[in-house]
């Protein structure tokens, strides 16, 4: 991985692995909230924006992009179609890894657990948040599959909007919500002569134990 140099003496005058190590919190999702709220400071253009990485029955993996709403002490949630590759992998193998990347930073966070569907009555509460477009959108496209031009993809849209009217749209039943619970996280931090500081966060009976990898 490629790191830039520009602003690297600075983020290690400000995180010093070594000071960090001793004063790393216990729980990682304090240390995760903090970095997340630089990389908001950061103006980055999609700071929620990280890779999401399935197996599906046939032991291959496959990876992309998700936007990861929230994170609290119970784990990190993400929207999507049930019915999509992302969503027939996961039925498969309840088992995924994020990788959050924020370049103007030389940061990443990687992150691996099981992922667990939401209720329904979660995902409706989140679909009901999202903007009108994108609910329709839910509805009229069928995530992953082949579609013969774009030209179908936006008559399916203009019919589904149609559809609606002004009136109020239920979330599709085969679109909702993901919880992936971590058991292991490491945090990464990018440094002068590729001495990049990782500290791994394993989770062990509701405990975390930390380790500091080498680069």
């Amino acid at each position: 991985m490629t790191t830039q140099t520009t602003d690297t003496d600075a983020w290690d005058a400000r995180l010093n692995r070594d000071d960090l190590a001793g004063d790393a919190p216990a729980d990682p999702l304090s240390l995760f909230g903090q970095w997340f709220a630089d990389a908001r400071s950061a103006e980055l253009i999609e700071p929620t924006g990280a890779t999401l990485a399935t197996v599906g029955h046939d032991a291959k993996p496959s990876a992309r992009t998700v936007l990861v709403k929230r994170f609290d002490d119970q784990g990190f949630y993400f929207y999507t179609n049930y019915s999509s590759r992302k969503g027939q992998e996961l039925s498969a193998n309840p088992h995924a890894a994020l990788l959050f990347w924020w370049d103007k930073l030389e940061r990443q966070v990687r992150i691996e657990g099981e992922v667990a569907m939401l209720s329904a009555g979660e995902s409706s509460r989140y679909f009901a948040s999202r903007p009108r477009g994108s609910q329709i959108g839910a509805h009229a496209s069928p995530q992953s599959e082949v579609i013969a031009s774009r030209a179908v993809l936006e008559q399916r849209f203009a019919e589904t909007e149609a559809q609606f009217g002004s009136g109020e749209i239920a979330r599709p039943e085969n679109w909702g919500g993901y919880r992936l619970t971590p058991e292991h996280i490491e945090f990464w931090q990018g440094r002068k002569n590729r001495l990049h500081d990782r500290l791994l966060y394993i989770r062990s009976n509701k405990l975390w134990r930390i380790e500091r990898l080498a680069p």
